[in-house]
């Protein structure tokens, strides 16, 4: 039996065609590098809090560097990053702003190659507090107005009491004995005594 040429060449090409595709569908995993799976905060999100970052890989990374760029051109992150298989967890400073951030990460991939992006979010700013001293000036001028009075009680009984300590005193010197009379009274008692003795003295 003898074969065309066309059927020998269709052969030979449907041959090599099989063998390429099995050639690429064998290559292909290994041309594949690993890549990013997800974040937290994902990309373009709004967060109202933010403890730490988290990036998931789609294998085992190797070196993660994590860098946190906020408001001014501030780095936010803390410490090192964390890895645990495909995944980096890396901290973050307490009480951020309020603002755009870009988590900006590289790593190296289970096949040595590099991986590197950024990922923007924005944390909204917190609510502010209101303050107490606003609401506390009221009640202390109220209760400075109301301890006034009692301040001026004392002044005023202590002008009550003197026109009182006045008479007091007054009658004190009226009822007073004079000690210069007493003297008098005591030096002519003595003048008197010593005539008397004299006198008797003198009689026979």
């Amino acid at each position: 039996m003898k074969t065309s040429p066309i059927a020998a060449l269709t052969a030979i090409l449907a041959a090599l065609l099989a063998s390429g595709l099995l050639v690429a569908g064998t290559a292909a995993p290994a041309l594949a590098h690993d890549s990013l799976k997800s974040s937290s905060p994902a990309k373009g999100a709004e967060v109202e809090s933010l403890d730490e970052v988290r990036l998931e890989f789609s294998a085992r990374v190797r070196l993660p560097f994590v860098v946190l760029n906020g408001p001014g051109g501030a780095q936010y992150q803390a410490g090192e990053p964390e890895q645990d298989g495909a995944v980096v967890r890396q901290a973050v400073k307490p009480s951020l702003p309020g603002g755009k951030y870009t988590i900006a990460y590289r790593v190296v991939s289970s096949d040595g190659h590099p991986i590197e992006g950024e990922i923007p979010f924005t944390l909204k700013a917190p609510a502010a507090e209101e303050t107490p001293s606003s609401s506390a000036e009221p009640s202390t001028t109220a209760s400075s107005e109301a301890a006034a009075p009692p301040a001026s009680a004392p002044a005023s009984s202590a002008a009550a009491q003197e026109p009182a300590a006045a008479p007091a005193a007054a009658e004190d010197g009226g009822g007073s004995f004079p000690v210069w009379l007493i003297i008098v009274i005591g030096a002519l008692v003595g003048i008197g005594i010593g005539f008397l003795l004299s006198a008797r003295k003198s009689k026979p």
